[in-house]
């Protein structure tokens, strides 16, 4: 039965990384705390792992289909790699025992970007090949910023990351929803590889053999969902996000 679980639980954030950028965390932090009886910490140091590889592999398929923004991508990954440092030794602080406001705005943001994709989608906004029209230096920076406040989120709670950077992605830089995507998981990789470093040096558990499987299973739910998105018609992943969200 555990090891169904895990499966499960592995391929659900394989499925929603790859497609709509969100944290593994959404889906695995929860099976393992509720159904496995897991320390919430150790839940969301499993979480970050299968986000490295998964976050990984899916921005190398949005890559190869040139929905990256690679170059703001890298300056927002700085930013944010400096505050999931600071998060996750917050993390530690706190055991992630205590509810916080940031994880209710986190909460309410992706019950927003859902209506938001169903009631009016993305289909505009700048791909890779004018990623540099009508956008000037406040914007680039606004984002560093913003990526700073969000690595801080993912590295504290688990999650979020994902869903926030998208938030910048569409709203402040103007991006397609593949782009904002696909730029959006190359960061959470790096981020989320921080993270699990920092948890593992302030004392998470390992558990080698459940996080085998949870991350082989969200890395195969990743790749085929990133092949799957980016071969779907824009305005039909904008509904199909939406729902996931």
């Amino acid at each position: 039965m555990l090891f169904f679980i895990y499966v499960i639980a592995g391929l659900g954030a394989g499925i929603v990384t790859g497609l709509a950028g969100l944290s593994a965390a959404v889906v695995i932090t929860p099976f393992l705390v509720s159904l496995c009886n897991w320390p919430g910490y150790d839940a969301v140091t499993v979480a970050l792992a299968s986000d490295v590889l998964a976050s990984l592999f899916s921005a190398y398929t949005y890559y190869k289909n040139k929905n990256i923004d690679a170059k703001r991508g890298i300056l927002v990954t700085f930013t944010a790699f400096i505050g999931t440092v600071i998060g996750s030794y917050c993390g530690y602080l706190f055991n992630l025992a205590q509810p916080n406001g940031l994880g209710y705005i986190s909460m309410f943001t992706t019950v927003f970007l859902g209506i938001k994709f169903l009631v009016k989608p993305v289909t505009g906004g700048k791909d890779t090949s004018n990623s540099t029209e009508n956008r000037g230096l406040s914007k680039t920076i606004l984002a560093m910023i913003l990526g700073s406040l969000i690595g801080w989120v993912c590295g504290f709670t688990g999650s979020g990351g994902g869903i926030l950077m998208l938030t910048v992605f569409t709203l402040v830089l103007g991006y397609n929803l593949k782009v904002a995507v696909g730029t959006s998981t190359m960061i959470m990789s790096i981020v989320a590889l921080t993270g699990t470093v920092s948890h593992v040096l302030m004392g998470a558990k390992i558990y080698i053999f459940p996080m085998t499987i949870i991350m082989f299973s969200c890395l195969i739910g990743a790749i085929f969902s990133a092949k799957f998105a980016n071969k779907c018609e824009i305005k039909k992943l904008n509904r199909i996000v939406g729902i996931v969200y």
